[in-house]
């Protein structure tokens, strides 16, 4: 089974449910344990990358991560085009619940000449490692005018086993009320669909906004590795 079978075997009308209920969706065994080892094992080597940063240099936090370069790994692409085009409807209807005229393509071939033209032309895929006592501080993965609202995490290692700690942690900061988080719960190989910035609330008065942020908690023991797949590029 490749991604794109896999990404279409997924419960798509559960995932805008659950994206409209909770900013977030999971979506399970999305990358088979084998795919999983071998991405965790590419991190050591530097010619997929075109980028290398340590968190604590940036205030981030702990940990470090390493940005693919173009071409990016077969898998990742596939990825990156499978899931766009099932992703952007929602994007669509978020954007017109919130008022926001921008309006997605549906190929993510077109969205991505859109961000080039922009000057936007460096890939955002990306592989993190954390160790013990790393973490990742809440932020949001914007990167330049051009945002498309949705990205994926897959978590590569085996929580419990390859490491302990470590949870990917999500707030939304609703109007006037104080940030609610939720810890979603993740196995090797399964992916979190999670808004980038900003996603519709149905409230009594009708739709306003609610702003996440996401990041991951302290890590108790071993090494946690993460597939990052954002679907803008960066300035």
């Amino acid at each position: 089974m490749n991604e794109e079978t896999r990404v279409a075997a997924a419960d798509w009308e559960a995932v805008a449910r659950d994206l409209d209920q909770e900013g977030w969706a999971v979506l399970k065994g999305l990358v088979p344990p084998e795919v999983c080892a071998r991405f965790a094992a590419l991190y050591r080597e530097d010619r997929p990358f075109r980028n290398h940063v340590h968190m604590a240099r940036h205030g981030f936090g702990q940990g470090e991560y390493r940005y693919f370069a173009y071409p990016l790994p077969d898998i990742v692409q596939a990825l990156r085009s499978a899931l766009y085009p099932r992703l952007a409807p929602i994007a669509n209807r978020w954007y017109a619940r919130m008022d926001m005229p921008t309006r997605f393509p549906d190929d993510h071939a077109e969205f991505l000449q859109r961000c080039h033209a922009a000057g936007q032309r460096r890939p955002t895929p990306l592989l993190l490692e954390y160790g013990p006592g790393d973490y990742n501080c809440l932020h949001q993965d914007l990167y330049g005018e051009h945002v498309f609202p949705l990205q994926a995490a897959v978590l590569l290692s085996r929580p419990g086993q390859d490491f302990t700690g470590g949870e990917f942690v999500l707030t939304e900061q609703r109007p006037r009320m104080q940030s609610r988080p939720a810890v979603v719960p993740l196995e090797q190989g399964d992916a979190v669909i999670l808004a980038v910035n900003q996603r519709p609330q149905r409230g009594a008065r009708g739709d306003y906004r609610v702003t996440m942020r996401h990041g991951v908690s302290k890590l108790h023991s071993g090494k946690r590795h993460t597939l990052g797949i954002i679907f803008h590029d960066a300035a």
